[in-house]
């Protein structure tokens, strides 16, 4: 018989299996393995602070063990690789035949960006997007960096763009490009028949039918879930994924359930998994799709979770990059991570447990061991900041040293060439509820 009701408990473990939480790490991750984890999310979400490392990389870290790093690169950054970016969630890579189940999108946002509060963008950047698709057709794929020259102006702060790369950001978001890699880290822009066989986008599916099955993806990526969670994978409008919901519901593929103290409806979806148990240890990405949307965070793990990035230094309250600690089907703390590749040291700059729930200093011992070693890093360093510091540093045989100024003066790194850059009060609005 189909379930009709999950504890809160078997809810957290539904959902972290149906993300691939549960397995034990491999030794050796295989170049299938590393896509299969990536069709298994839907999508890895891109960020510019590379304070421990990039976000895209943390969630298969956190799910596979200590994967190549270079394998997801070959998949992600070049141009002929299995995966591409685009306004999935916010810039994301997706695998590349994902990419027509956005096209309605692309041309939604073209209309948004028509609308009164933007059009003088469109207007201001005509002339540069046609000299652009001149240039892209000539020369072929190029960074926006091959294009910049001394006048083009940066307008507002840091996060400001000048008209060559409003101008490539405008034809990224309505398909009339493409991303065709990275090169160092800058999207590489291309036209997509540059990248994609003839006419590929023209192969799109109607809107209806691309959103339908856009919310089955996110429901068998996400367990169990509200429509609030399900529309927020994929950046869909509310109206839109409770039609799809209904549609696959009465299908069979997602089956109503009520969770023990979820005030919303939810969804189950049909080959989700209630596991008995669940064991697993991982530090979670800030953009980890399990704590992503904050809302479903809070109801699920009774975590608020507010990245501080944005925060003024002195009241900031965990650190800067703070990562959740999850052991078991519980998030149970946080640290504060940064790799010091000089000296060779993975630096937990703060290291915390949840009040009310009972952090295992040696999981996180070895958790943050094995993040080290992928890493590259020798040896572990612990501050005394935060109520698990002593315990971390104990379980690692490590002395605490002394937190420093230093550690709480980061700022917010320059936005990549791409825009993307962490998701705070600035951040890009450009995947946000359009059409």
């Amino acid at each position: 018989m189909p379930r009709t009701t999950l504890s809160a408990a078997e809810a957290r473990r539904v959902a972290l299996a149906a993300q691939g939480f549960g397995r034990p790490p491999l030794d050796t991750v295989p170049t299938r393995g590393i896509s299969a984890g990536i069709g298994r999310l839907g999508l890895l979400q891109i960020d510019s602070v590379n304070v421990f490392e990039r976000s895209h990389y943390l969630p298969l870290f956190a799910r596979l063990g200590a994967y190549d790093r270079q394998a997801l690169d070959r998949l992600t950054l070049t141009k002929r690789g299995s995966h591409l970016e685009y306004w999935a969630h916010e810039a994301a890579f997706i695998p590349r035949d994902d990419l027509r189940l956005f096209r309605w999108k692309m041309d939604a946002f073209r209309v948004r960006d028509a609308g009164p509060t933007r059009i003088d963008g469109v207007t201001r950047t005509e002339a540069v997007r046609r000299e652009l698709h001149a240039l892209l057709a000539s020369e072929g794929p190029m960074p926006a960096s091959a294009v910049e020259h001394e006048s083009n102006v940066r307008r507002g702060p840091w996060w400001g763009w000048s008209d060559v790369k409003l101008g490539l950001e405008q034809m990224f978001r309505w398909g009339e490009a493409v991303s065709a890699g990275r090169s160092g880290f800058e999207r590489v822009y291309a036209l997509p028949d540059q990248v994609l066989p003839a006419g590929f986008l023209d192969t799109a599916p109607a809107r209806p039918d691309a959103i339908r099955e856009l919310v089955a993806r996110a429901s068998r990526a996400l367990g169990v879930g509200t429509r609030a969670d399900i529309a927020d994978y994929y950046r869909l409008r509310s109206d839109d994924t409770g039609a799809a919901i209904a549609e696959l519901q009465d299908a069979g593929v997602l089956l109503p359930v009520q969770v023990e103290g979820w005030r919303e409806r939810a969804w189950m979806h049909a080959e989700a998994r209630v596991p008995r148990a669940l064991t697993t240890d991982a530090v979670l990405s800030p953009f980890d799709p399990v704590v992503w949307f904050r809302r479903r965070a809070e109801r699920m793990y009774g975590f608020h979770y507010r990245i501080e990035i944005y925060t003024p230094a002195p009241k900031r309250v965990y650190g800067y990059y703070v990562l959740p600690v999850l052991q078991d089907d519980a998030l149970v703390g946080r640290v504060d991570l940064k790799s010091d590749r000089q000296r060779g040291v993975l630096r937990v700059r703060t290291a915390w447990e949840e009040p009310g729930a009972t952090l295992d200093p040696e999981r996180l011992a070895a958790t943050i061991r094995r993040a080290a070693a992928w890493q590259g890093l020798d040896d572990v360093e612990v501050t005394d900041r935060g109520t698990a510091a002593a315990r971390l540093a104990g379980a690692l045989g490590v002395p605490l040293v002394p937190h420093v100024d230093a550690d709480d003066a980061d700022a917010p790194e320059p936005a990549d060439a791409d825009g993307s850059q962490p998701a705070g009060p600035a951040a890009q609005d450009a995947a946000q509820d359009v059409g």
